[in-house]
């Protein structure tokens, strides 16, 4: 018997790579996310002062470019004093890595349920399919914060908990996947001469699931940093020794009047980066299943 080969996901992936950058929309956004992992990585080299480093005399100055800024504080100074540019940039390191790590947790265990929920269906894909229908029955942010609450914050329980109230997507897309490919020849053949389940599931199926995992993934990654940002805006997230965004959103609404840019430029920078990863994964989307989105 001659066994028919799963279709290669290498050369796929690369074509959906060539296909994104030639959207300049998309090849912008990505070129935003590049800086701001490179201004994450190497922090501690670019940051122009200790991000926790107070000085009240300086308190509330203004960006340099503005009558009373100082050239060497170039987005101001917070209520203590601290570098505001030097903040943000470190404040990039924790929500790039929560979101990240948000999003490869809930991928792994998503992808594992869809799966196994796919391929074996059964008693147990109709169990797994109701966890993520009643998961999906509670709001993700207030279920989020429920959890926080009761296990405490920490940089990361807010990864754990992110991570696992976000696999129910990810989960239900390989299912779909799965159901589709399942009944190919490659599956089947492989099944005739005694592959077990578990390699074929590994070898055969993950591979060709990869692209509808990164493109979720991709959004997830900015749905985690927001909600990050919401819970440590809300002082139920990172440690507020730790420079986030969100906790830098939380000082500055008490100055919006007096001292805004100290609330609006994390708030940029929050913004850009969730736009750019989302239009980043809307292309990713469109490149991978053009037609399901086409109006």
């Amino acid at each position: 018997m001659t066994m028919t080969l799963a279709p290669r996901a290498g050369g796929a992936r690369t074509g959906m790579l060539r296909a994104v950058l030639r959207n300049r929309l998309a090849a912008g956004a990505l070129l935003v996310l590049l800086l701001m992992v490179l201004a994450a990585v190497l922090a501690p080299l670019i940051a122009p002062h200790d991000p926790n480093a107070q000085d009240l005399l300086a308190r509330l100055r203004p960006p340099a470019w503005h009558a009373e800024g100082d050239a060497s504080y170039l987005l101001g100074t917070d209520q203590l004093g601290r570098d505001l540019l030097s903040r943000m940039i470190y404040g990039a390191r924790v929500s790039l890595l929560v979101g990240a790590a948000a999003a490869l947790l809930a991928g792994t265990l998503g992808a594992i349920i869809g799966l196994v929920s796919g391929f074996l269906g059964g008693w147990l894909d109709r169990v797994l399919m109701r966890l993520a229908d009643v998961q999906l029955a509670f709001p993700s942010i207030l279920l989020a914060l429920a959890i926080v609450g009761f296990v405490g914050s920490g940089l990361w329980t807010v990864v754990l908990v992110l991570g696992f109230t976000g696999w129910v997507a990810y989960a239900r897309v390989v299912r779909s996947e799965v159901l589709s490919l399942r009944s190919r020849e490659f599956v089947t053949e492989a099944r005739a001469i005694g592959v077990r389940d578990r390699t074929i599931m590994r070898r055969h199926l993950l591979p060709n699931v990869l692209a509808p995992l990164a493109t979720i993934a991709t959004l997830h990654v900015a749905a985690a940093i927001v909600a990050e940002a919401s819970l440590s805006f809300l002082g139920l997230g990172v440690p507020t020794d730790i420079v986030t965004w969100g906790g830098m959103l939380s000082d500055g609404q008490l100055y919006l009047g007096t001292a805004w840019w100290i609330a609006v430029f994390p708030g940029l920078a929050l913004m850009l980066t969730s736009l750019s990863i989302n239009v980043t994964g809307d292309a990713l989307r469109d490149v991978a299943d053009p037609k399901a989105y086409r109006r």
